[in-house]
């Protein structure tokens, strides 16, 4: 037999190969009522029996200041100023700060609050009247000493980009409720981390587990309108041409990302009608509004807030909050102030409406950061006064809070020593808090796996464990 011979049959068998592969994966897009989301990896129910149906997360990119927030050391504000034990400093590893190190204790007055006598900063007078919905925990840590990395350890299960993000995991695993909206939901109150758009990446899984990035100010969502001239049946028929093609491509290659190509183009289209409604907030009542602080074409993490619990109540399962310009390496006392007073009366609405509106119970909400900052001063206030400056970047010892969703509220769960650089009690991974989201989603961590380059991957990569003491 000839080599053109055989080249021609081996093509021919790939072909074949291909045709049918494809009619498969186009058959399967075509029994579905939406996109590929719509169904877990197993066809199947999920793990577990789930407490929440969906994810909330707040995530302050920058890294506020525990110390100042939720994290009161008297014996740090006695010391204040004066120089660092080497004891505390032995093996420790900064970002920015060198020389001598100084004590910084917080300048904010902490209360107790609720009937669990939970301990929060004079800067978050809303939250304070939730904080029995709260299970704050004060002893995260993490591996990573700078942003970028550390959010995508956050976010991915590691430092490094190219690894599908928390809430593409989720959708894999757990699929969509809605078929019209993503599964996935970014939005935005200031630009996106030093990690970008690899913060809601879907890696190397199907590209329909993205997250979607929606605008609570102007388009909803970038390119989804028609262009000039072009009205919704003429794009109906240009969608039929091209999806006519991409058919024939996918039955000719088997590629399942071409199936995801027609899959959210016919999504696009039909999130044109949905979308602009679902994210005009002029149909929410006067008191709904003033709740949150939030005001209908404006962008703010208020507005943002809202769009969330609108989002979720329509079947979306994970949307992700990034608010910007937490990362204070100076003049901390008066930009925290800011900060606080931007997002502390919507993140306390949030929780408030959904209680409220039966939601709370199965809609995990989770506010946190990256890392934490130092008990030490860094940088200078407006005035040059090094003890009222900064904090650097903290990834031994910082908070997180977290309501609903099968959550225990009320709980102060863990423990730093007096000066707030190291966990001293029940210390937890950032693998155990996204180990722990994915069971009350019910999915087990270390049964949500991907194969990719022959190994298999999961979120928490081979560590974390359920912290059951948060669980109601």
């Amino acid at each position: 037999m000839s080599s053109q011979t055989t080249n021609l049959e081996r093509r021919g068998f790939f072909r074949t190969t291909g045709l049918g592969l494809g009619t498969a994966a186009l058959s399967s897009l075509l029994n579905q009522s939406s996109s590929l989301s719509q169904q877990p990896p197993n066809g199947g129910p999920s793990h577990l029996s789930a407490r929440a149906k969906s994810v909330i997360y707040l995530h302050m990119i920058g890294a506020p200041s525990q110390l100042d927030l939720f994290d009161p050391k008297p014996d740090l504000v006695a010391h204040d100023n004066e120089v660092c034990p080497e004891s505390f400093l032995t093996g420790r590893r900064f970002a920015f700060i060198g020389g001598e190190m100084r004590l910084a204790g917080s300048r904010q007055k902490f209360s107790q609050y609720g009937e669990s006598g939970q301990a929060l900063s004079g800067m978050l007078p809303h939250l304070s009247k939730v904080a029995d919905e709260l299970c704050i925990v004060h002893s995260l840590y993490t591996e990573e000493i700078n942003h970028a990395p550390a959010q995508m350890f956050l976010h991915t299960g590691f430092g490094r980009g190219g690894r599908p993000s928390f809430g593409s995991w989720v959708t894999y695993g757990l699929g969509s409720e809605n078929s019209d909206l993503p599964a996935y939901i970014v939005l935005q109150s200031g630009p996106t981390g030093g990690a970008g758009s690899s913060l809601y990446s879907s890696g190397f899984l199907p590209s329909v587990h993205q997250g979607v990035p929606f605008r609570s100010e102007g388009e909803s969502v970038l390119y989804l309108s028609n262009p000039d001239g072009h009205s919704s049946d003429s794009r109906r028929r240009v969608l039929d041409a091209i999806g006519s093609l991409n058919e024939v491509h996918l039955a000719d290659v088997g590629d399942p990302e071409i199936a995801t190509r027609i899959s959210q183009y016919e999504l696009a289209y039909r999130m044109q009608t949905s979308v602009p409604k679902l994210m005009d907030l002029r149909d929410e009542s006067v008191e709904t509004l003033e709740l949150y602080g939030a005001k209908p074409g404006k962008g703010s993490f208020a507005n943002n807030c809202l769009l969330a619990r609108r989002l979720v109540e329509q079947g979306v399962r994970i949307v992700e909050l990034y608010d910007s310009d937490w990362d204070h390496h100076n003049n901390l006392d008066s930009r925290l102030a800011s900060k606080c007073q931007d997002i502390d009366q919507a993140a306390a609405a949030l929780i408030t409406d959904l209680k409220r509106r039966d939601m709370l119970d199965d809609t995990l909400v989770i506010w946190g950061s990256e890392f934490g900052r130092t008990p030490l001063a860094q940088g200078v206030d407006g005035n040059g006064n090094k003890t009222t400056g900064g904090r650097d970047h903290h990834k031994d010892a910082f908070t997180v809070w977290i309501a609903g969703g099968g959550i225990r509220g009320g709980l102060s769960y863990g423990k730093t020593d007096e000066f707030g650089f190291s966990v001293i009690d029940k210390p937890v991974h950032v693998h155990d808090l996204n180990a722990t989201v994915l069971h009350l989603l019910g999915l087990d961590h270390e049964r949500l796996t991907f194969k990719y380059q022959g190994r298999e991957f999961r979120l928490t990569d081979v560590s974390g464990q359920v912290m059951t003491e948060w669980l109601a």
